[in-house]
């Protein structure tokens, strides 16, 4: 096992997959599926694999989008990355087709696909128009499509694994934040499962529950809570889409008290429901969420970095709850 950057792991688990496949597809525009990592070889798909099976679009992100859900119902597995700049263009073909398919056709219809997802909502300095703080919550929100978003270059590459192999339409988000986060991932290839969140610190306080690039600012803000003498536990959802409800009921069930952080907007962000799965569940909880504003991101890095929810904002909310 060794020392991988998070977008290292993902085209790793994509090359893996492609090795095994000679039917299977990556499509891009703009960013190629190139990684490098310190003392391992380079990984470029078009290289390896050429581009008949790795194709540089136009930028058309609903064409790109609609051509994977194709070859899918084809019988060949493909795999999208689109960019910040059109995140929510293939929302249409994905909510309207993709996720309807095999109920529309009695279950004839097996459209196992992958839509790599850029999510720049984190990335200070990309102003409004091109940071996408709402794609967590609308894609969902979609029945019939699974949607994951990893916060760790382990699950980063096991996960993208799982997707590739699974049959069903999965939306895999990629928060552009984590691109050069380094952690350890095995050399062979592997599974993480999409239906199970994970438990990153145990603790019976308070429930910390968040994902994707909201996990390094609250494992930070657990480390010093912990320090502070507060038995705090860690849940990384993993999964939005089915979302993991018996181990978020299990951990508030012991400790009675639940703060969710997330990156996106505050209002129908995940966090409000975990918070409404958890209520359904156990009795005499005390809840709180940290989230985004309701208001577009300023260009501004430090008016950003005010607004977008911090280890400093969670720190606060707990010791307030406890």
């Amino acid at each position: 096992m060794a020392e991988k950057s998070w977008m290292y792991a993902v085209l790793e688990g994509v090359q893996q997959e492609m090795q095994q496949d000679p039917k299977m597809s990556w499509i891009f525009e703009l960013t190629p599926p190139v990684a490098s990592n310190p003392g391992m070889p380079v990984i470029n798909l078009e290289t390896e694999f050429g581009r008949k099976r790795v194709v540089n679009t136009g930028i058309d992100e609903n064409w790109m989008a609609s051509c994977v859900l194709g070859a899918a119902l084809a019988g060949s597995k493909a795999a999208t990355y689109i960019p910040y700049q059109g995140a929510l263009i293939p929302f249409e073909v994905i909510q309207n087709v993709a996720g309807k398919l095999r109920h529309m056709t009695g279950g004839k219809a097996t459209p196992g696909c992958v839509w790599v997802i850029e999510m720049t909502g984190q990335t200070p300095g990309f102003a409004g128009q091109h940071s996408c703080y709402e794609e967590d919550s609308y894609y969902a929100h979609i029945p019939g499509v699974r949607t994951v978003i990893p916060s760790t270059p382990y699950d980063a590459k096991g996960m993208m694994i799982s997707a590739l192999r699974s049959s069903d339409p999965v939306v895999y988000l990629y928060p552009a934040g984590l691109r050069t986060l380094q952690g350890e991932v095995p050399d062979e290839a592997y599974e993480v499962p999409l239906d199970k969140a994970a438990v990153r610190q145990e603790g019976n306080d308070l429930t910390i529950v968040s994902s994707g690039a909201g996990m390094p600012g609250v494992l930070e803000a657990a480390e010093k809570l912990t320090a502070d003498g507060m038995s705090v536990e860690v849940i990384d959802l993993r999964v939005l889409k089915e979302m993991d409800t018996e181990t978020l009921v299990n951990s508030v069930g012991k400790t009675k008290r639940l703060l969710t952080v997330d990156q996106s907007y505050y209002t129908l962000c995940p966090g409000a429901e975990v918070i409404a799965r958890v209520a359904e569940n156990v009795e005499g909880v005390k809840f709180k969420r940290i989230a985004f504003p309701d208001a577009p991101p300023p260009a501004s890095p430090e008016m950003f970095t005010w607004m977008r929810p911090n280890a400093g904002h969670i720190i606060e909310a707990a010791k307030k709850m406890v």
